[in-house]
């Protein structure tokens, strides 16, 4: 018999401990150690060997030869754009987002598109019945041979079935209720995530599947469950959006054979999701031309440019410290780029406050906004509208300077493309490139030299 011992485990990141303490030494968190039973001898680690191939031997990289990796298409170029250009064969894929944001239904349909190519795909859910997913896939208006449906959380029972069917595509829904036999802690603790998540890659890399593994979300907004479930993966994918809106963001922020910060825009129907294939104009159709406090920024998401406008209200406050509040953006960046235009341009905002947000329910991040923030504060403050066809483009130093952005191209490609005429952008993005006949390119050196192009007085 296997000698059992009690040990303490964080769900957060996975600390191990002998004795139970209330707060984990490894991130600090109160209350995260739980109780788990360990077996430390009688028994060898089990692992699943679906079509094993015997170990390979070190190589030098030079005698290793390029290829492309094969990648698998489906009819979403938004969705085969965000993972690189399509599934790569034996990858492993996390999803997150928020409950309800469509995560399955995404799924699902991907799933449908691969079985109408005559791919076989695996639908393996944990959380739903076959007749449950059977009534999504109706409401999708789903009907294909090659897609199978299985209700199943043992991993032993799934390996069997992946081994049986072969399929081209498997998605698991959700990692957090499959289980090891071996594995003594309940589904969704951490030694249960870590080691269904190690023998899914291996079945992955092994026979050469691409799987999808959904993941829940904590109420901060990250995966659910230890750290190191996004680091053994190949790409993670977030599903954001607000649920009362229905535009969702899918985000890829780690991709293994892709670029990272990709974005891409999808919108919710009855019928399932629709792909959104100019995102700018969906952010731009309810503007308010002639309003004070409006600007509209070229935006790079990994190698898109998105127009976003961006909306600023100053208004007199009534207490001792005026607030400052950011929606889209960094908090912190809202302060300092007004304490910019405090010192280096002349605007008495210190008893003022600030209300900034980015239309659309986007979040930007990249320097490259810093211009048209400053200059929809600076529009808001004078209550003088900016020229609605400008784009504002360009990062803010603290000595009121602008400095040169990246892919300056694109941005002014995409914003002759939808109707602007002119794009304020930094003076040393001018060189190097061949400027569009129908757009004016203006390069300014200080915010104080935008503000005189952009608001008048």
């Amino acid at each position: 018999m296997a000698k059992r011992k009690t040990k303490y485990v964080c769900q957060e990141c996975g600390y191990e401990s002998a004795k139970w303490m209330g707060k984990c030494p490894g991130c600090n968190n109160w209350n995260t150690l739980v109780e788990e039973v360990a077996a430390t001898g009688g028994r060898g680690n089990h692992t699943f060997n679906v079509g094993g191939k015997p170990a390979g031997k070190p190589e030098s990289i030079t005698s290793i030869e390029s290829q492309k990796e094969p990648r698998i298409t489906t009819t979403m170029k938004e969705f085969n754009r965000v993972l690189g250009g399509g599934i790569v064969l034996g990858s492993l894929v996390l999803i997150g987002g928020d409950p309800g944001i469509g995560k399955s239904t995404l799924l699902l349909q991907i799933s449908y598109q691969l079985a109408e190519k005559q791919l076989p795909v695996l639908y393996i859910s944990g959380e739903e019945s076959t007749r449950q997913t059977k009534l999504r896939a109706d409401r999708l208006g789903i009907k294909a041979d090659q897609l199978y449906v299985l209700a199943e959380t043992n991993l032993f029972d799934i390996a069997k079935q992946i081994e049986e069917v072969k399929p081209s595509l498997v998605v698991v829904d959700s990692i957090q209720t499959v289980y090891r036999e071996e594995v003594t802690s309940a589904p969704g603790s951490v030694s249960q995530v870590r080691e269904s998540t190690s023998e899914l890659m291996k079945i992955a890399k092994t026979n050469g599947i691409p799987i999808f593994i959904v993941g829940h979300v904590t109420k901060e907004g990250a995966i659910a469950g230890p750290r190191l479930l996004e680091h053994m993966v190949d790409a993670v994918l977030y599903f954001e959006g607000e649920r009362h809106h229905t535009y969702r963001i899918l985000r890829g922020v780690k991709n293994r054979f892709g670029s990272t910060n990709e974005m891409g825009i999808f919108e919710m129907k009855e019928e399932g999701l629709r792909e959104v294939m100019n995102p700018s104009e969906i952010f731009l159709e309810e503007r308010s031309q002639g309003a004070a406090g409006s600007t509209v920024v070229a935006s790079m998401e990994g190698t898109r440019p998105v127009l976003v406008e961006i909306q600023a209200l100053i208004s007199p406050s009534a207490f001792g410290n005026p607030r400052r509040m950011a929606t889209g953006i960094d908090n912190n960046r809202v302060p300092l780029l007004m304490a910019v235009l405090e010192k280096r341009v002349g605007l008495m905002l210190q008893n003022q406050d600030a209300y900034i947000k980015v239309a659309g329910g986007v979040k930007l991040d990249e320097p490259a906004i810093d211009l048209a923030v400053a200059v929809s504060i600076a529009s808001s403050f004078r209550d003088q509208p900016t020229n609605p066809e400008d784009i504002f483009v360009g990062e803010v130093g603290l000595t009121g300077e602008i400095r040169r952005v990246s892919r300056i191209e694109q941005r002014v490609q995409e914003a002759a493309k939808l109707g602007f005429k002119r794009v304020i952008c930094p003076k040393n993005n001018l060189e190097g490139w061949t400027i569009p006949k129908n757009i004016e390119v203006v390069g300014v050196s200080t915010v104080q030299e935008a503000l005189d192009i952009g608001v008048s007085r």
